[in-house]
């Protein structure tokens, strides 16, 4: 987190931090010294999970513009321990952040797992490449998906966030996948009624007596 500290940490942040009394807990992670932070196994695990991110990014106007983007889990490449790549499709043909990245390229993307309420905050430099600038890249990331280029995201820094006021969601995946125990029980269950039923129907066939026929005497 020292680089992303660095950046993130400004005087004013800093001013604000010692007025609320977490200046000093922050204070150790000062001292990037201009050195990217290095994504791990963690971050690169993390990474592989998630089926959608959120990223800002800054128009020539000053606003920021954040979007959210989804896939597949793994469609956010880990290329190195500095290095994100993602497809990019055609959607409303906006090309907001496109446009933002060619004039300001700093970027400030958040990963969020929601069932698990953890978010990994990343600070990156992007650049986007057509499948004629970086073909052999372009096919690592996209295969043959008709992609419109991918964005190439050099990281700065990032941080791990804390699980707080994170609302836990999940997919139909992670719903079926969480009911399948119940679902399998539910199901045993339900043979077994049927087999009690059948069970029972035969007794209870062996005592009707049949028309016509002489009720059994029961003593």
């Amino acid at each position: 987190m020292g680089r992303f500290s660095e950046i993130a940490f400004t005087p004013a942040v800093k001013a604000a931090q010692e007025r609320m009394g977490s200046r000093r807990a922050y204070a150790r992670l000062d001292g990037g010294g201009g050195t990217p932070d290095t994504l791990g196994e963690d971050e690169a695990q993390f990474l592989a999970e998630r089926d959608s991110f959120y990223m800002a990014s800054i128009g020539a106007s000053g606003w920021p513009y954040i979007q959210h983007r989804g896939g597949p889990k793994g469609f956010v490449h880990v290329l190195d321990a500095h290095t994100l790549a993602f497809a990019d499709f055609r959607g409303n043909r906006q090309y907001i952040s496109v446009g933002n990245v060619t004039e300001e390229d700093r970027v400030a993307l958040i990963f969020v797992d929601y069932p698990h309420r953890a978010r990994l905050k990343v600070l990156a430099r992007a650049k986007t490449l057509t499948r004629a600038e970086a073909p052999d890249l372009f096919a690592r990331v996209a295969g043959e998906a008709p992609a419109e280029r991918v964005f190439v995201l050099r990281v700065e820094g990032f941080d791990w966030n804390c699980p707080q006021h994170i609302t836990p969601r999940f997919t139909e995946d992670e719903v079926r996948a969480m009911s399948r125990p119940m679902l399998a029980k539910l199901e045993a269950l339900e043979r077994e009624n049927a087999a009690l039923r059948a069970r029972l129907g035969a007794a209870l066939d062996e005592e009707t007596p049949a028309p016509g026929a002489t009720p059994r005497s029961r003593g």
